[in-house]
């Protein structure tokens, strides 16, 4: 009886020591919160970054197709252009080639002077 005395005093007082001893858990579960915190801190931060680059592109390819599609001649296709040149040689006038066709007198110019 003696032993079984002996352990339950041990038992009682380690149960009364981890009441006064720090636990290192807790120190490690702040590092951890702080630690994610930061991170959530600076993956928003990454992401407000990137949207505002993401608009300046999308701003700055406007600005850039904007101008090309105002000078860009339009791409008259191979059986049209045949069609031209085959009314030329059977001696259409340029007019007349247009109506028949749908292009502009312009476009027909440029067919027939060999440009695109």
């Amino acid at each position: 009886m003696d032993f079984s005395v002996i352990i339950m005093i041990i038992g009682i007082l380690l149960i009364i020591l981890s009441f006064f001893i720090k636990d290192s858990s807790k120190k490690i579960e702040a590092e951890v919160e702080e630690l994610s915190f930061s991170l959530y801190q600076e993956t928003s931060a990454l992401k407000r970054r990137l949207k505002v680059i993401e608009e300046e592109l999308l701003i700055e390819s406007t600005k850039m197709t904007a101008p090309k599609n105002s000078t860009k001649k339009p791409v008259v296709h191979d059986i049209i252009k045949s069609q031209v040149l085959e009314l030329h040689k059977q001696g259409y006038s340029l007019r007349e080639i247009s109506n028949r066709s749908s292009l502009s007198v312009k476009e027909v110019q440029s067919v027939i002077g060999g440009g695109n």
